[in-house]
């Protein structure tokens, strides 16, 4: 294994104010299925320029403040707080920075036999441009993957490995439409979303959803399906499970008092929901603390 903080390789820009860098094995063996070989986050300065034919490894990049121009190959795309894109050997990179607005921006980069199919399974193939929301949703991750690196540990590649892939997992929950019409409908699902999330304990049907987000019912429920994957009810009956379990950890908590509180007349019913859920009745779940 091999870590450090200096010297950088040629592939970095100079005109960086500030940055955070690792490096792990830069030349990983045949046959690695995926591994992380550097990383980092670069505050950049007003005339950043990187300008590459080329790139010796895959990369994944994320902005997370300031705006810029960045040309994959021969196509352009703007640069703001929550744009990811990625790009492979071949392909070749102009990013620039706006010098009102800097960029401060994280990078992965990685090698290995499935590091083009791992991109594709992000929703982010080699020499695409995506956007995650809200914008810092993903920079916890890249945080401590820097960390991760830059322990130099002996389990650092591992668990830098690791890390890349849960933010792969990260990015398809939380990618957004990057331009028209889709990123519309993004901001009226993600509306209705919130608007569940802080007043679940009180809905009672998707009816009411719907009344309340003022949008129509069947539009609501094509909207969840489309960007969440889920139903609004199944969204809302998820977050009162998470509730109902909690208060069924607490000594002496009953069933049908528990059911009531979330507003489910019938206790049967609030049963079988919570089965349907977590796969244990709520009695067998008392039980296991």
């Amino acid at each position: 294994m091999k870590t450090t903080s200096s010297p950088t390789p040629d592939f970095f820009s100079p005109q960086v104010s500030s940055a955070q860098r690792f490096y792990l094995d830069l030349k990983p063996s045949r046959g690695t299925r995926l591994a992380v070989v550097c990383g980092g986050v670069e505050h950049c300065a007003p005339e950043y320029l990187i300008h590459r034919a080329t790139f010796p490894f895959h990369s994944l990049e994320y902005v997370a403040r300031g705006e810029g121009r960045l040309k994959l190959g021969r196509r352009q795309f703007d640069l703001r707080p929550g744009t990811v894109f990625s790009y492979a050997p071949g392909i070749s990179q102009r990013i620039t920075a706006d010098p009102q607005k800097p960029l401060v921006k994280y990078f992965v980069d990685f090698a290995g036999t499935q590091s083009s199919q791992w991109l594709r399974h992000c929703g982010l193939p080699a020499g695409s441009v995506g956007e995650v929301f809200p914008p810092s949703e993903i920079q916890p991750l890249f945080d401590e993957l820097i960390r991760s690196g830059r322990r130099a540990t002996r389990h650092a590649p591992e668990l830098c490995r690791h890390l890349l892939e849960c933010l792969g997992v990260k990015l398809l929950e939380a990618r957004a439409p990057h331009r028209g019409a889709d990123s519309v409908a993004f901001a009226t699902h993600q509306k209705c979303r919130q608007w569940i999330a802080e007043n679940f304990l009180r809905l009672t049907s998707l009816e009411q959803v719907a009344r309340e987000c003022h949008v129509d019912t069947a539009y609501l429920c094509r909207l969840f399906r489309r960007f969440d994957h889920q139903s609004p009810y199944q969204f809302l009956t998820r977050l009162k499970m998470n509730v109902a379990a909690e208060q069924l950890q607490q000594p002496g908590a009953l069933v049908k008092n528990v059911a009531a509180d979330l507003g489910f007349a019938n206790p049967f019913h609030f049963s079988r929901v919570f089965k349907a859920v977590f796969s244990v009745a709520p009695d067998s779940f008392r039980k296991l603390r």
